[in-house]
């Protein structure tokens, strides 16, 4: 079966690092931010997450990061834990995940972000092999600094997944080296201190944060933390290569919001 350009075929090893250096590069060229929204895997309920997956991929996103369900999220605010809580309570299960993407074609690739002991509860290797054949192309783990992630690293290349760490403003010249060294794919720059959620405005440091890890990198810089309205977005061109939009678009799925036009306005943010 052929696959649509932006998802690796599930044999295409290195297919990941590709997928997603191609998805910068020619945003790139075309001066425009990647847009990465952010759904919460099975909130409210699997059927209504696979749809709002589709719906998401097919009005602009560029890349789109999965959120696995935890019990004890500690980096997000009260509306990811909202959700996390509420798709748990759902039954949500991490193969059932793989099992629903598995079966469906998308544009953008996608990119898990996850805290670790769900992870190594189902198996670090089955877990890579999982994202390989279901064409996830990488991965996002908040609570594994880049110091201690040798084992995981070294797994992640093996699969052709790509496993991309954060770097926060209270990060020092050295951590941020570290982080730049080892991240594959992209740097995730958080925007603040603290956690996920929307703000009214960006931090007032925040240039002089993605300047510092410019200084130590050629990679794509996305910025995730606090980025929820398209002034955000449009602040952040000239300064990063993506932005992640996570608790506003869950907070539109919990009003009943029209996603569509959602991610098409914080799109068209990304060109001007």
């Amino acid at each position: 079966m052929p696959v649509r350009p932006g998802r690796q075929g599930p044999g295409d090893c290195g297919g990941a690092r590709k997928v997603i250096a191609r998805v910068f590069e020619n945003l790139r060229r075309r001066g425009e931010l990647a847009l990465v929204p952010y759904l919460t895997a099975g909130f409210p309920s699997e059927r209504v997450f696979l749809e709002d997956l589709r719906r998401v991929a097919d009005s602009g996103a560029d890349l789109i990061e999965i959120g696995v369900p935890f019990s004890d999220p500690i980096a997000d605010g009260p509306t990811i834990q909202f959700a996390s809580h509420r798709a748990l309570q759902a039954g949500f299960r991490l193969e059932d995940l793989f099992d629903v993407l598995r079966d469906v074609e998308l544009r953008p690739p996608l990119v898990f972000m996850s805290y670790l002991n769900p992870l190594i509860a189902f198996g670090r290797e089955r877990l890579l092999a999982a994202m390989r054949q279901s064409r996830v192309a990488g991965l996002i783990v908040p609570d594994l600094p880049a110091e201690e992630a040798d084992d995981w690293l070294a797994a992640a290349r093996a699969h052709g997944i790509v496993l991309a760490f954060l770097a926060a403003p209270t990060s020092g010249e050295a951590r941020l080296q570290q982080i730049a060294a080892r991240t594959d794919g992209f740097v995730y720059a958080v925007s603040l201190t603290g956690t996920t959620g929307m703000r009214a405005t960006l931090a007032d440091g925040l240039p002089e944060f993605l300047g510092r890890i410019r200084r130590h990198t050629q990679r794509p810089v996305v910025v995730g933390f606090g980025i929820s309205q398209p002034q955000h977005v449009r602040a952040l061109r000239g300064l990063a290569d993506g932005a992640v939009v996570g608790s506003r678009i869950i907070e539109a799925i919990r009003a009943g919001e029209d996603l569509a036009v959602l991610v098409r306005a914080l799109k068209q943010a990304t060109r001007s």
